[in-house]
């Protein structure tokens, strides 16, 4: 599939991005991501392997559109770790205290 980034066309295939991406270790997700595999990947440093080009050279973007039209699972921003809600402690009353 031909794709636009960082104003250069390039034609990448699901499986071609898989085998670049292998035996590579992701970088922490803070923004964007993209699943290839069993791992999340920021979408820029994917864009920078696929293309071999500076990461400033292409917005994340473009490489979020290019990772979804090839079928992979892509997010804005990293799941947030469910907290449960506080629950407030009330404290036995001394019945002689008062």
């Amino acid at each position: 599939m031909r794709s636009t980034i960082a104003g250069r066309s390039f034609y990448l295939e699901a499986n071609e991005v898989e085998k670049a991406m292998a035996g590579i270790k992701p970088e922490p997700a803070l923004a964007e991501a993209v699943r290839i595999g069993r791992r999340w990947y920021p979408v820029k440093q994917v864009g920078a392997i696929i293309t071999r080009q500076d990461r400033r050279d292409f917005s994340a973007a473009e490489v979020y559109r290019a990772m979804e039209r090839l079928g992979f699972t892509c997010r804005t921003a990293p799941p947030v770790a469910e907290t449960p809600e506080p629950v407030e402690t009330v404290e036995p009353t001394d019945p002689t205290s008062f």
